[in-house]
């Protein structure tokens, strides 16, 4: 038994010193792949770019972001093994575009983070599982639910991210809306009707502003306003804004008074957002019901009825 017990003891220095030296080398590698010097070629061409005055876009030769360097090297192989189907990748980026993130870097980096945590949650399991002595035979239930949630985590914070910019582009929808409707009555056109909205809407709400922005730069490099406003409800997958949208291209089409259109659709969306409040105050009491039976009514049953409990306890322990 003592022989036994010792040779658990060394198995377990064994796996922490592994696991040490796994971890160390890691950080080691993701260190020189984040802040390694650049090669020959690349400061070459830096300085072609810089001595004749290259017409190139800025960030044509500019560095990318460690966070995304690091990802993409460790995203490659997965891509190599793996590879997403087209209709997968535009669907990730579609997605990706609705929460808020725009770069070409962005699917690279959330297959790196989906890789990350299919590979770290069961890890770090297992290196507790080691630390504490359990066998690893019985915590395969654990690293089986540590997997899944690894696999899931991503995919809900996403959704999460999401939701969550929809409803910050809803809340502010309404007074952009206002503002809309007062800039085309004041004479101001369409294009420049949005252009002052997203300016006068930069601070209070910088989700519609940057939407309306985009908008106009769409329009400025040629596209068509119908195909700039399709985007517009792509890119944000609001109901309302696809609502408004449509009106606009329709009005637009046909000729009527856009100023008069928005202020029929920003009075009717008024009238909405205020069902919808009601809606969620409605919904208030029943979301209460669960918290109040869990967690208020043990406690007070407890306050009031244990000190009545405790001296029918005494009074039947003296009978």
């Amino acid at each position: 038994m003592p022989a036994c017990r010792r040779l658990e003891k060394i198995m377990i220095l064994i796996i922490t010193i592994s696991t040490f030296i796994c971890i160390t080398l890691g950080a080691m590698a993701a260190y020189w792949l984040m802040f390694r010097p650049p090669s020959a070629a690349t400061e070459r061409l830096k300085r072609m770019g810089v001595a004749e005055g290259a017409t190139a876009e800025p960030s044509a030769y500019a560095e990318e972001s460690p966070v995304a360097a690091l990802a993409g090297r460790v995203a490659a192989p997965l891509g190599r093994i793996a590879p997403p189907s087209a209709a997968e990748a535009d669907k990730l980026q579609k997605q990706l575009m609705t929460a808020g993130y725009r770069s070409a870097s962005a699917p690279v980096v959330y297959r790196a983070l989906q890789l990350a945590s299919l590979v770290a949650f069961p890890a770090a399991v297992a290196l507790v599982c080691a630390v504490v002595g359990r066998p690893l035979g019985s915590a395969v239930m654990w690293i089986l639910a540590a997997f899944i949630a690894g696999f899931m985590l991503p995919r809900y914070c996403l959704k999460r991210m999401i939701k969550s910019r929809q409803q910050r582009v809803r809340w502010g929808l309404a007074d952009a809306l206002d503002l809309l409707v007062v800039s085309i009555e004041a004479g101001l056109g369409l294009n420049a009707a949005l252009i002052r909205v997203g300016e006068e809407l930069k601070d209070v709400h910088p989700e519609i502003s940057e939407e309306f922005e985009l908008t106009n730069l769409e329009i400025r490099v040629g596209r068509e306003r119908d195909e700039a406003l399709r985007n517009l409800a792509e890119r944000t997958g609001v109901d309302d804004l696809r609502s408004l949208c449509a009106m606009l291209i329709q009005a637009d089409r046909f000729g009527t008074s856009i100023a008069r259109a928005v202020r029929v659709y920003a009075d009717s969306l008024r009238t909405k957002r205020r069902q919808r409040a009601e809606q969620a105050a409605q919904k208030a009491a029943v979301k209460l019901l669960f918290p109040l039976a869990c967690f208020l009514f043990p406690t007070l049953f407890i306050a009031l009825l244990g000190p009545a409990f405790i001296n029918l306890m005494d009074t039947f322990g003296n009978m």
